[in-house]
């Protein structure tokens, strides 16, 4: 009783906030309102004074173009911290601004969503790194179960379920059954694995050097995984590596395919391997209900039907597959007792 007066309290001085902490963006849910920031995972510092000067999108729009004192870093790298300073003041900048929108007196309660498979460190790393940006709870959850909830799978029940988070760093493949994780991969090969596939092959296919954020813009205009599609191609801009002057080229849908078609086959050969060593009474329920793509990279045009062939299950993409995650810390968060069996620990959680 005194406890349900607390959380009563606690609930009317501040907020709950859901972060789906991804490689290549951030998204917050707010509780009551949704999801309220989407920001890209960036954050630029000034190496001079150590201070920081602009997150999440004006950030981005750095990224290359950064004079010697000023640094356009990405805090996370294939979906763990990698700089912990750079991702505390990026997520006290998220949470500060959600809390903006209801101008709460204490500090949230927060659910983030990390890949699968991760360490104690890096568990212990985000608990850290948010508590310090002024969370007050802090818990951590899964993606691929995060995003399962988001698209309100019926995990809970005597029934297999299939989902692949496809995010910036990393690809999360994981069977669901029961509340619990049956089988799980986590695969380093996501979307910035593809965009530095673009930038090789352009660099030994056409001898041009193109940075990040333009591979990224070609991919999404013109990537496809699968032909059939119409004839697509792009103008692409960059440094010419025989001259060392600026150049110009055209390039197909086809060179994009070319590029990619290992890092895609890593990925198939994946999701293979989950689905052999799967219980066949689950493997009968994928095999009725379908893999469930979720994440930035369920856009790719063409890949659901290039899995489908390959591995002879029915594929479908999520409805808005690149909020999944978030939407599923929002799902928790509405009654966090009844979620507590998804949330990782570590082992100073548990002494």
């Amino acid at each position: 009783m005194l406890n349900d007066f607390k959380q009563k309290i606690f609930s009317y001085l501040s907020n709950d906030v859901g972060i789906d902490l991804g490689t290549a963006n951030t998204l917050v849910y707010l509780s009551g309102k949704g999801i309220v920031v989407t920001e890209p995972s960036v954050v630029a510092v000034n190496q001079k004074t150590g201070q920081v000067v602009a997150v999440g999108t004006s950030a981005k729009a750095m990224l290359g173009r950064t004079p010697a004192h000023l640094a356009a870093v990405r805090p996370l790298v294939e979906g763990v911290i990698s700089d912990f300073e750079a991702t505390e003041e990026m997520l006290a900048y998220l949470i500060n601004r959600a809390q903006g929108m209801s101008r709460k007196m204490l500090g949230p309660r927060a659910v983030i969503g990390v890949p699968s498979g991760i360490t104690n460190v890096e568990i212990r790393a985000v608990k850290d790194a948010a508590r310090n940006a002024g969370a007050r709870e802090v818990y951590i959850v899964e993606e691929p179960m995060a995003a399962a909830l988001g698209i309100r799978l019926p995990i809970r029940e005597a029934m297999g379920s299939m989902i692949v988070d496809i995010g910036g760093g990393t690809v999360n493949i994981a069977v669901l059954s029961l509340g619990g994780v049956v089988k799980a991969k986590n695969l380093r090969v996501a979307g910035d694995k593809l965009d530095s596939d673009i930038i090789s092959y352009l660099r030994s296919e056409f001898k041009i050097l193109i940075g990040e954020k333009t591979a990224e813009n070609v991919k999404m205009a013109i990537g496809s995984v699968v032909e059939g599609g119409g004839h697509l191609e792009a103008v692409v801009r960059g440094r010419d590596l025989i001259t060392g002057l600026p150049r110009e080229i055209i390039i197909t849908d086809s060179d994009i395919r070319e590029a990619i078609s290992q890092s895609i086959d890593t990925l198939v050969e994946s999701i293979r391997e989950v689905l052999e060593t799967t219980p066949p009474e689950i493997l009968s329920d994928i095999m009725r209900n379908g893999i469930v793509l979720t994440g930035g990279g369920a856009l790719l045009k063409g890949l659901d039907t290039l899995l489908m062939q390959w591995l002879k299950v029915p594929v479908v993409v999520a409805d808005d597959p690149l909020t999944a995650v978030a939407r599923g810390t929002g799902v928790i968060l509405e009654n966090l007792e009844a979620h507590r069996d998804v949330f990782l620990e570590y082992e100073d959680d548990l002494s």
